[in-house]
């Protein structure tokens, strides 16, 4: 199946069907006179999937509200982070979303009032019938004394533009070598693959450059994550960068002493010349503020409604369930609670399922070298009142084929959000 594709219209319509089944109002449509109202905070890869979903129903007047003026891709980054792009290749405008007819207000959400029904930035209070949440993640810095004060000297870069910052960073490491320290959080977090990727990415410029040093990986998990791409990543470490990677497992980092540039971890402390500290993350502070969830959004699946409030849909790497916390996954949930928000204002009737439904799908890429890739595939389906059931299909290997498909997959996805 193509990257992009839409899932079957049947399978749509149930998930769209099992969305509303909790509604005590039934399938009355939400307004008589103007169109409803859907605002969508986040304009990432869950919020534009949302949005171009809901702007081609034409059945609701959409705001989308997100702060940066422009979009920049985290999947794929690691090539600029690395050095091998440039920025360029990963930004993209909301030109595109803007004449298709959405209104979009650049300033950041600072409260949700679900009482009022309203969202409030620092300047407007805006009206919603629905409210599509797709705010993507923080960082839980209090997991590392001192890393509070050292924030500006050790960017993590898993936030749409931060990439600069951490791309600082490694550019001084390959001109002037040592000890360049990335850390692997216990997950959930967004894109589990990506520390692994940031060192292969950094390792192969070392390689090319002859930078004198190596790279720590300190991982806080028995091996990489998610346990299905375990192998190939190992294979992939020790294959080709035995003399660029020392890995570090099952090891926790409590604090950081900048003064002395200097790791304290479980494993005896580490100095450092550049660290790329990847946190543990959770949900932003909007979801606690409005009562959703603490760490993370609580969603129904296959609905993404809030348990808690069912005109409010969180989607992307807030909601808090086993889904990975990828672009895809956060497209296609951004896609398919589009529809189901169309079916709610026509109050159609609602289909409900008695077998599996399917969940978006997980595609994902981990490059090994610039040009090399493992290919990870996460389908999913679920049943009322069980837990989702997940099947990982990954490449055995990196190669060109994947890193070939790789690119063409950021170009259909970046044209299926932003052309």
């Amino acid at each position: 199946m193509h990257p992009i594709a839409q899932p079957r219209r049947r399978q749509l319509l149930q998930a769209a069907a099992l969305g509303v089944a909790v509604l005590s109002t039934g399938c009355a449509s939400v307004s008589t006179a103007a169109r409803p109202r859907v605002v969508v905070v986040g304009g990432g890869w869950g919020g534009l999937g949302a949005v171009r979903g809901l702007l081609a129903t034409a059945a609701a007047d959409v705001t989308l509200v997100e702060p940066n003026e422009a979009f920049m891709s985290c999947p794929l980054s690691a090539h600029f982070i690395a050095g091998h792009q440039p920025a360029t290749d990963f930004q993209r405008s909301y030109s595109r979303v803007d004449q298709l007819g959405a209104r979009r207000v650049r300033e950041r959400v600072l409260e949700i009032d679900r009482t009022s029904k309203m969202v409030v930035t620092a300047t407007q209070r805006l009206p919603y019938d629905f409210l599509v949440l797709s705010p993507g993640v923080d960082y839980m810095e209090d997991g590392i004394q001192g890393y509070a004060e050292a924030r500006a000297q050790l960017p993590v870069g898993f936030r749409a533009f931060e990439q600069m910052a951490v791309r600082q960073q490694v550019d001084e490491f390959l001109a002037k070598g040592g000890d360049f320290v990335i850390s692997a959080p216990k997950p959930p977090y967004r894109c589990p693959p990506a520390p692994y990727e940031r060192a292969f990415l950094i390792a192969e410029q070392m390689k090319q450059r002859g930078t004198k040093g190596k790279i720590i990986l300190i991982d806080a998990n028995p091996n990489p994550m998610p346990p299905a791409i375990a192998q190939p990543i190992l294979k992939g470490m020790k294959g080709l960068y035995a003399n660029q990677i020392e890995y570090l497992t099952d090891t926790s980092i409590s604090a950081v002493d900048m003064g002395k540039r200097q790791l304290v971890t479980s494993s005896g402390d580490v100095p450092f010349a550049h660290a790329n500290l990847i946190l543990p993350m959770r949900a932003p502070a909007l979801i606690r503020q409005a009562g959703l969830g603490e760490r993370w959004a609580n969603i129904r699946l296959p609905s993404f409604q809030s348990q808690v409030d069912d005109r409010i849909y969180v989607i992307g790497d807030s909601q808090g369930t086993p889904l990975p916390k990828s672009g895809h996954v956060a497209f296609g949930s951004g896609q398919r609670v589009a529809e189901a928000i169309a079916e709610r204002i026509a109050g159609k009737s609602p289909v409900v399922s008695t077998g599996a439904v399917d969940l978006p799908l997980g595609i994902c890429w981990a490059n090994v070298t610039h040009k090399e890739a493992i290919n990870i595939n996460v389908s999913g389906t679920v049943m009322a009142g069980e837990p989702p059931k997940l099947k990982f299909t990954v490449d055995a290997e990196a190669n060109a084929r994947s890193g070939a498909a790789a690119v063409s997959w950021g170009n259909g996805m970046w044209k299926a959000m932003l052309g």
